[in-house]
């Protein structure tokens, strides 16, 4: 079994399904070809274990055909992607090892509890 996220005309996620496994095609195609011409839609795999495309898709993430990953919807309005696709906020999480939320009105990281 695998896993395949279908996605609109922008790239967003719409839906995520566990299909036929990778390497089993469907009547001469692979599962990907095969479950997008049948939705009328783009179908990329992907990994539950994080394995490929950086991290499993889930509905509202974006699909980066040019670096092939799967990238989180933007938490904040402040926040920004980094090289490795991941969202970071203006001021980095604090390393005291206490639990923190992020305050967009005051662009700080607020001390949990």
């Amino acid at each position: 079994m695998a896993h395949y996220a279908f996605l609109n005309e922008d790239n967003i996620v719409t839906e995520v399904i566990v299909g036929k496994d990778e390497t089993e095609l469907i009547d001469g195609l692979t599962p990907e070809e095969w479950y997008g011409n049948f939705r009328g839609q783009s179908c990329v795999r992907t990994s539950y274990n994080n394995k490929i495309r950086k991290q499993y898709a889930g509905v509202g993430f974006t699909y980066s055909e040019t670096a092939d990953v799967f990238i989180a919807p933007k938490p904040f309005p402040s926040w920004s992607l980094d090289a490795n696709y991941d969202w970071q906020a203006p001021i980095a999480y604090p390393a005291d090892g206490k639990q923190y939320s992020w305050d967009e009105s005051n662009q700080v990281w607020v001390l949990a509890g």
